[in-house]
C-alpha cells in the first residue's frame, strides 16, 4: 500500500501532497522536510528507489518537477514507478505537456486527477481513458453549472 505521494520543484517548493494514511500534522512536515532534503541531495544518475525507515521510497523527476512516492516494504517499486509514471501521463492529456505552473495554478484538478486514479494507496483504476472520461464528464459538469451561474447573475 501506498502511504504518501509528494510534489515538488528542485528548489524544494511542495506542490502537491497526498496522505493515504492518517499522521499528526507535525509528523507531516517532518516527512516532507526530510523527503525533499533527501531526494533533492542525491545525484541525477542515482537510482530512484530509496530505503527509509520502514518504507521504500520511489521518486522520479520530470522536468522541474519530483514526483516521491512511498511504499510499504513488501510491494513492488517498479509498479510504484509504473504508478508515478501513469500519474505523469494523466496530467500530460489533461493539459497538453503538464509543467510545475499547470499544478500550481490547477491544483485543484491536479488532485482531482490524483483521486480518480488512486484511492486509499491503491489503485482505482488503470485505464487512462476511463479517467480521462470520468475528467471530461467533471468538466462538464463544472461548465454548465458556471453557465447557469452566469445566467441567474445576468438574469437575476
Amino acid at each position: 500500500m501506498m502511504r504518501f505521494l509528494l510534489l515538488f520543484s528542485r528548489q524544494g517548493k511542495l506542490r502537491l501532497q497526498k496522505w493515504f494514511t492518517p499522521m499528526l500534522e507535525r509528523e507531516k512536515k517532518k516527512i516532507i522536510r526530510d523527503m525533499t532534503t533527501m531526494v533533492l541531495a542525491r545525484q541525477p544518475r542515482s537510482c530512484n528507489f530509496l530505503h527509509w525507515k520502514d518504507l521504500k521510497i520511489i521518486y522520479k523527476r520530470y522536468a522541474s518537477l519530483y514526483f516521491c512516492l512511498a511504499i510499504e516494504n513488501q510491494e513492488n517499486e517498479l509498479l510504484a514507478l509504473e504508478v508515478i509514471h501513469r500519474y505523469v501521463e494523466l496530467l500530460d492529456q489533461y493539459f497538453g505537456n503538464v509543467c510545475e505552473l499547470d499544478i500550481i495554478f490547477n491544483f485543484e484538478k491536479a488532485y482531482f486527477i490524483l483521486d480518480e486514479f488512486l484511492m486509499g494507496g491503491e489503485i482505482q483504476e488503470t485505464s487512462k481513458q476511463l479517467v480521462n472520461r470520468s475528467i471530461e464528464a467533471s468538466d462538464m459538469l463544472q461548465e454548465d453549472g458556471n453557465s447557469e451561474w452566469y445566467e441567474v447573475e445576468l438574469f437575476g
